[in-house]
């Protein structure tokens, strides 16, 4: 069935970059401008456009908006997902274009431009999570588990790298005919913050901020994310 697939691609992305920009925390000790603080998020607002891009229609910033590109080089091993449901397929291509609008508007940094981010992207989560949840008994190809389990594993997953407690939850340990979780929150369901740290040891792969890999084998380009890869 269609909704198998569609199931391992949105499983992925919800867990791994969807509300990884929501809430960052913010320290004296690694944030010392706005500047910095949007500079952070950037490199996120790269690989979603990349990622929700290519998935999509095979093919990101060089074929959609080059000059946002830059001359970077392109992501290695992307490319289109199995996604057979044209409206899954279509609200991944929005997405990508909405983080085209979002890197068109931030340079030169704009002091509202972190808050309307946080909006579409708190909003792409809601979307991604609700089509999740419809779908949490189904079985992920090829690996035979719920797309409820699925997600488990992963939120457990990126706690364990964040190495900053609880501020993750899939869709799994919940009874659904009495209390659902359809939005993740704390217990006063509010979002999980993260602070930077925790964010770079996610999205490396490696549980820790100043060792890269992952999504960025040579690490963010940020002045914060750079701040860690010399204190190693």
């Amino acid at each position: 069935m269609a909704t198998h697939y569609i199931s391992t691609v949105t499983t992925s992305i919800v867990a791994l970059l969807a509300s990884l920009i929501i809430s960052v925390a913010t320290t004296k000790e690694t944030i010392s401008s706005d500047v910095d603080l949007l500079e952070f998020p950037l490199n996120l607002e790269y690989l979603e456009a990349e990622f929700f891009l290519f998935g999509a229609i095979g093919k990101g910033l060089d074929g959609i908006a080059p000059e946002l590109a830059d001359g970077g080089p392109p992501p290695i091993g992307a490319k289109a997902a199995k996604i057979r449901d044209k409206v899954i397929r279509d609200i991944i291509f929005q997405f990508g274009l909405q983080e085209v609008g979002h890197l068109s508007q931030s340079a030169p940094p704009k002091c509202y431009f972190q808050t309307g981010l946080l909006g579409v992207e708190s909003g792409q989560d809601a979307v991604i999570r609700t089509l999740l949840y419809e779908r949490r008994a189904l079985k992920v190809k090829p690996y035979g588990v719920s797309v409820a389990e699925f997600t488990d594993r992963i939120s457990n997953l990126r706690n364990i790298l964040g190495n900053g407690g609880l501020k993750d939850v899939g869709l799994g340990n919940v009874d659904f005919g009495k209390i659902g979780n359809i939005l993740a929150g704390d217990q006063s369901s509010l979002s999980y913050p993260r602070t930077p740290q925790e964010i770079l040891r996610i999205i490396y792969g490696s549980g820790h901020e100043s060792v890269p890999g992952g999504f960025y084998p040579k690490g963010g380009n940020s002045r914060i994310a750079r701040s860690y890869l010399h204190t190693t």
